[in-house]
């Protein structure tokens, strides 16, 4: 199975909302790099760990948070995905910005993911 395959389940389980199918494309150990200084940066581990992440996201935006994949480039074990993001919380500006999230693939699992946002202090000042 090539990288973009493994990131293209990645992609449907995310869209369908399937949370078992979605911890199912990460690797045991993945790594998950949240960037900035909000609660929701740092590094999360595991599949667990990372499936929570993601449900803290549409937690704190009320289900608002969309994620749109704009192009995808696969290098070897590397996929780059230039993505368009947005949410909504109560009492803050909406979020809408573009990104690129880095994804490394072993064997058919996601073992490690970098974002990086277009404008994180305002990414930041959102979530925290």
């Amino acid at each position: 199975m090539s990288a973009i395959d493994v990131f293209n389940r990645y992609g449907a389980a995310l869209a369908a909302g399937d949370m078992a199918a979605l911890a199912s494309t990460f690797d045991e150990n993945v790594i998950w790099h949240q960037p900035g200084g909000n609660p929701l940066s740092g590094e999360h581990h595991g599949p667990g760990g990372v499936v929570a992440l993601l449900g803290r996201f549409m937690e704190l935006s009320a289900g608002t948070f969309a994620l749109e994949v704009v192009d995808v480039v696969e290098r070897g074990d590397l996929v780059a995905a230039t993505v368009r993001f947005r949410a909504t919380r109560a009492g803050r500006t909406a979020l809408a910005q573009n990104g690129v999230d880095v994804f490394r693939v072993r064997g058919d699992a996601i073992a490690e993911v970098w974002l990086i946002s277009e404008d994180q202090p305002a990414e930041d000042e959102f979530w925290g």
